[in-house]
């Protein structure tokens, strides 16, 4: 075990009013393996729990939505320009907000998302959508192959792991290309974003430890570039093992990560150092504005930003609201502790302070909020990335 971030209930289960004290809580830890480097949780919340219905959207950030529009474009043009019939599934399709690009770029698109409300309005919105879990089982249901395979920001999601990794193998044109879009430790350990550790997160991935994975299904990354979107995450293109040549960019990312050592055990332990001492530094701050008789209100109501206030204690002593766009969350309450939650429009008194829990859209939520920070409205950043949207 390398971090232990106490007991907390699972961070995407927002609870109505009469839900607010009865959610579980689970084990938060991570592990280091030994054997391939790969941290892990060691307790897994059923995906059943997890995934069958939620209120994650992808299509309410611009920001997201922009950088999905450039990997359709990247990959269209890059690998498939002149090809008259094209396909694409995206595993875990959300809303259907990646492949609206695709479709706008001509392709046959087929979405496979586990959560029904999510699935049920890609439906109609026109993206075609199977509402179940991506495996071996699935893809053989669907019975073609396809020239894309995208999974963005659910590859670390899987308690099927390497079901899903024999159906990509299964369903991958001999030529296609297979785009995985996930969260970076390396990143995440520069920036102390200790809370994209949550239980929907199975396991946190560098660039050794996923190619350990695809090697083991006859896959391998052969061009990869790290993007800001989420802080910093790894934009992998994956195709049949001998079929592409490592790019020198690839190449020049081995590299870079194996001298930062973040493949070390050591890096984890001091991981783990910097987030308890940031739980210190955060707590003070807090403490010392409310004190000073300051207003403090939650910016956003990020999944992640539950595993911080969980694991800070900080509930409605220290912030009294979390103020949210997605109308998913209207009247519910954050999960453990049991701050409301407020949809932009229902706000009618300004804080001192937002503390910015979705810290991964920084540069969109300032220039979004100049008005605000004219006003006097201060926007503190717990987590100040390195990289960002």
């Amino acid at each position: 075990m390398v971090v232990d971030l106490g007991e907390q209930p699972w961070c995407n289960n927002f609870l109505r009013s009469d839900e607010v004290g009865q959610e579980p809580f689970y084990p938060l830890r991570v592990l280091y393996c030994q054997d391939c480097h790969t941290s892990q949780l060691d307790f897994t919340v059923k995906k059943e729990i997890m995934f069958g219905d939620h209120t994650y959207l992808s299509g309410v950030t611009k920001s997201l939505s922009e950088h999905f529009r450039n990997i359709a474009t990247q990959v269209d043009a890059r690998f498939f320009t002149g090809r008259n019939h094209k396909s694409v599934l995206d595993i875990g399709s959300n809303d259907g907000t990646q492949l609206k690009h695709f479709q706008a770029l001509g392709y046959e698109v087929l979405g496979v998302e586990s959560s029904k409300t999510t699935a049920r309005m890609a439906n109609e919105a026109g993206v075609p959508t199977l509402n179940q879990f991506f495996n071996e089982a699935t893809m053989a249901s669907i019975g073609k192959q396809f020239d894309v395979f995208n999974a963005s920001g659910v590859f670390f999601h899987l308690e099927e792991l390497h079901s899903v990794c024999r159906a990509i193998k299964q369903g991958l044109k001999p030529d296609g290309v297979f785009v995985v879009q996930f969260l970076y430790m390396k990143s995440i350990m520069e920036n102390l974003a200790f809370d994209q550790i949550y239980h929907e997160h199975l396991l946190y991935y560098t660039l050794q430890t996923i190619e350990v994975l695809l090697n083991r299904h006859g896959l391998a990354m052969f061009d990869a570039y790290l993007a800001p979107i989420h802080g910093g995450s790894i934009i992998g293109y994956i195709g049949h093992q001998g079929t592409r040549s490592p790019s020198a960019q690839l190449q020049a990312l081995r590299e870079e990560e194996q001298a930062s050592g973040c493949n070390d055990i050591e890096a984890y332990r001091a991981f783990d150092l910097r987030i308890q001492q940031m739980k210190q530094a955060n707590l003070a701050y807090l403490k010392a504005a409310k004190a000073a008789g300051k207003r403090i209100y939650g910016f956003g109501a990020p999944v992640k930003g539950n595993t911080m206030l969980n694991y800070f204690g900080v509930g409605t002593e220290l912030i009294d609201y979390l103020v949210e766009k997605n109308e998913l969350r209207r009247g519910l309450y954050s999960p453990g502790m049991h701050i409301p939650l407020l949809i932009e429009d229902e706000v009618t008194e300004l804080p001192d302070i937002y503390y910015v829990l979705a810290w991964n859209f920084k540069t969109e939520i300032l220039a979004n909020n100049q008005g605000l920070i004219d006003q006097g409205v201060e926007f503190y950043f717990p987590v100040n990335p390195k990289v960002s949207a």
